[in-house]
């Protein structure tokens, strides 16, 4: 297991490696609620890898790879049985598409938060993504460089230690 750490300032250092991320336009939170903009502290796991075929190649990373579909979501209403799950669109609940105009899901770093078991509520859609060329804030997620995000992958990368 290669744990990074996403220290206060906003570095993701781990296996001899250090990054600057964009992390939530919310800070980050040890009370994580759904639509708060915050990135949730404690330890997140890489559960698998998602990427977009045709813009980047897979990643070779530790963790199951896996293409990108046109008709691929990811269900944020706390309400409906799927929270915090991929889905596919359409879809009845409220949902983001993984499918985007921009590139910043072309890599997508599905950690675990709220995922065993989901809490309504307590946030979904935290990903470990592509960050903007300004590393604007994400909506809870931390994101890097195409080449950093895959320099992490390569060096082992299985879980992030967000630090509060």
């Amino acid at each position: 297991m290669t744990e990074f750490l996403l220290l206060k300032h906003g570095i993701l250092s781990g296996a001899g490696l250090r990054f600057r991320a964009a992390i939530g336009r919310g800070g980050r939170s040890a009370e994580k609620r759904e639509g708060d903009g915050a990135t949730p502290v404690g330890l997140l796991r890489l559960t698998r890898v998602l990427y977009r075929a045709g813009r980047v190649r897979p990643p070779k990373c530790s963790v199951p790879v896996e293409p990108i579909a046109l008709d691929d979501g990811w269900c944020d209403d706390p309400h409906d049985k799927q929270y915090n799950r991929r889905v596919k669109i359409p879809f009845s609940g409220h949902h983001e598409a993984l499918w985007r105009e921009d590139s910043l899901y072309d890599i997508i770093g599905v950690l675990d938060w709220n995922t065993s078991p989901t809490v309504s509520q307590r946030g979904s859609a935290i990903f470990l993504h592509l960050a903007t060329p300004d590393y604007a804030p994400t909506a809870g997620c931390i994101a890097l460089q195409l080449a950093d995000l895959t320099a992490c992958l390569e060096a082992g990368l299985t879980a992030i230690q967000v630090i509060g």
